[in-house]
């Protein structure tokens, strides 16, 4: 902690009059809204510097590219701890809550997400335009030995301790074919990863994007899956037919894939990522 305020104090000018720890993620990364005067920032303490390097890395080439992600205020040069823009406690997540737990979305709720879907297309393909690739964590890119790892996830956190019987080798059968399937997908943009709704802050009614700090290059259609048919959001069909729909119409810029051909890839990439939530969700 004394190295995040003597960053903050480089930073500000000022003691920090006000520290408060945020609720963690998903990881072992800790969170701290810092505040002395007219400054505020978010203080971020990593675990791994190859990750830090790949988010601050990442946050200024799309910052350059107009995108709303946080802005990198100050980093610590041994690359562990780092200050960033505090966009609010406004996530997509909480501000939609209503429609998630009653399965039916306001009007409200549902242009939040229609804005979120929207400015998926030039996150991949505008922030991905120059993006060194090398430098993202933990891999560069999409490729078969990551299909592999999430499908073995599903196998052995999963359908082996349900209690299912199944033939492993015809298993295996699929998952190889599988596989070939996904690789055969255009891959040439920033895969955001985990793009869902507790990475997307409102601010002034508007998305702003984090934690993309697990993306490479990859095919899109992965990110459309992800935030679709993300775990609990109970997204009704016609919703999840309107948000692809959005969400092909802002890929026309971008992309000359045929409306059949991007709804035959989304059911590959859907089906991919329900074995990985099963995997979670056992694990």
């Amino acid at each position: 902690m004394d190295k995040l305020n003597l960053l903050f104090r480089s930073w500000s000018g000022l003691e920090a009059a006000e520290l408060t720890a945020l609720t963690p993620a998903g990881s072992n990364r800790r969170y701290y809204r810092i505040a002395a005067g007219s400054f505020r920032a978010v203080g971020v303490i990593g675990t791994d510097r190859d990750e830090n390097r790949a988010f601050i890395t990442e946050a200024k080439h799309f910052r350059e590219k107009g995108i709303n992600v946080p802005e990198i205020l100050a980093t610590d040069p041994d690359g562990m701890r780092y200050l960033v823009e505090d966009l609010g406690d406004n996530s997509l997540f909480d501000l939609v809550r209503t429609g998630r737990e009653q399965g039916r979305y306001s009007t409200e709720e549902r242009s939040l997400l229609f804005k979120a879907i929207s400015a998926l297309p030039k996150i991949q393909f505008e922030g991905g335009e120059g993006l060194d690739y090398n430098l993202c964590y933990p891999d560069k890119e999409f490729n078969a030995r990551m299909v592999d790892f999430d499908l073995n996830y599903f196998k052995y956190c999963f359908l082996k301790t349900s209690g299912i019987e199944f033939n492993e080798v015809r298993l295996q059968d699929d998952f190889d074919r599988f596989r070939n399937d996904l690789l055969e997908y255009e891959s040439n943009s920033f895969m955001y990863r985990d793009f869902q709704a507790r990475n997307v802050m409102i601010r002034d009614g508007e998305p702003w994007f984090i934690d993309f700090q697990g993306g490479r290059k990859g095919p899109f259609l992965y990110d459309v899956a992800s935030f679709i048919w993300q775990a609990r959001s109970r997204f009704p069909d016609d919703l999840k037919e309107e948000l692809a729909e959005t969400y092909f119409k802002n890929l026309q810029p971008y992309s000359d894939m045929s409306r059949e051909e991007f709804r035959s890839g989304l059911r590959h990439f859907v089906l991919f990522r329900i074995l990985q939530v099963l995997g979670a969700y056992g694990f």
